[in-house]
């Protein structure tokens, strides 16, 4: 495959609490293959800022390895600014980070935005207020009204942390389908979500930010990407211009993944152009 007009924008370096490899051999690995634009989007997760022993009164959390991960960001921040300066001229490479959860600790979250080193913002939400990620969630313990339920948070605080807005583009729409539907096969109808998908589009566009296509899904159970193109083409249709794709790779051999299947989605939803960005600021690639 010709990766010279592909781009991988969501990654994650062993700065992250959940990757191996180290933020070298991942930026290595994308020169290797040619992308046209590469990031790693370290995880920058606000209600994780602090390290354990601080949090939670002393209680150990089960998802526990997260914790101190928004200060994690600021090491790789350090690392990718220094990588990115020995390459110059060799590897488009970004500065990066996704920032997870924003709302729930905002004055960590407009700190961490504020960056000027970063060149890129993924903004994600991993989990709702006062519960645990959807990735430790029990769903054949739940009732279905239950897992309605937590979605109608998901959307909802998803839309709050669109409207405040500080990043660049919305990371995987649809992301604890990964868990509900691929790893439980619980099927959702995701019809009842149209209109506040339908906001949380406008509240972008309005304020010239775009969305990824996640394609971690696609080497996954759930068999998809996240959001799949009936949402990328609704996006476009509301007149959404800002795309971006990203494999989330969180190991060397999953960079790039699927990002050709990503192109293959924008292209058919309306997009001419791929985005990546430069100090914050859009540029496009015609496909």
């Amino acid at each position: 495959m010709d990766y010279s007009k592909l781009i991988d924008l969501h990654t994650h370096s062993s700065f992250s609490p959940d990757a191996e490899d180290s933020l070298e051999r991942m930026v290595e690995r994308a020169a290797a293959l040619g992308l046209a634009a590469y990031a790693v989007t370290d995880h920058c997760d606000c209600n994780y800022w602090y390290p354990a022993e601080s949090c939670c009164g002393g209680e150990k959390p089960k998802d526990i390895e997260m914790y101190g991960a928004g200060q994690y960001a600021f090491e790789s921040i350090a690392a990718q600014s220094r990588i990115k300066e020995k390459l110059a001229g060799k590897v488009n490479f970004l500065c990066g980070i996704e920032l997870g959860q924003p709302l729930q600790d905002i004055d960590n979250a407009e700190k961490a935005a504020s960056d000027k080193r970063l060149d890129f913002i993924i903004g994600s939400h991993h989990q709702n207020k006062g519960q645990e990620d959807f990735y430790f969630l029990e769903y054949d313990k739940m009732t279905l009204d239950e897992i309605y339920s937590l979605m109608d948070k998901y959307f909802s605080e998803m839309l709050e942390m669109c409207r405040w807005g500080k990043f660049d583009v919305l990371g995987h729409l649809t992301y604890p389908l990964r868990y509900i539907e691929g790893d439980y096969g619980i099927n959702l109808d995701l019809s009842r979500y149209e209109e506040i998908i339908r906001e949380i589009f406008r509240t972008l566009i309005q304020s010239g930010k775009g969305i990824e296509i996640n394609t971690s899904g696609l080497r996954q159970k759930y068999g998809k990407t996240f959001p799949t193109l009936e949402y990328v083409r609704l996006y476009r249709e509301l007149g959404g211009e800002i795309i971006t794709i990203g494999s989330d790779a969180h190991h060397i051999c999953d960079v790039a993944a699927g990002v050709g299947d990503g192109v293959e989605i924008a292209k058919a939803a309306g997009f001419g152009y791929l985005t990546y960005f430069k100090e914050r600021k859009p540029q496009f690639i015609k496909m």
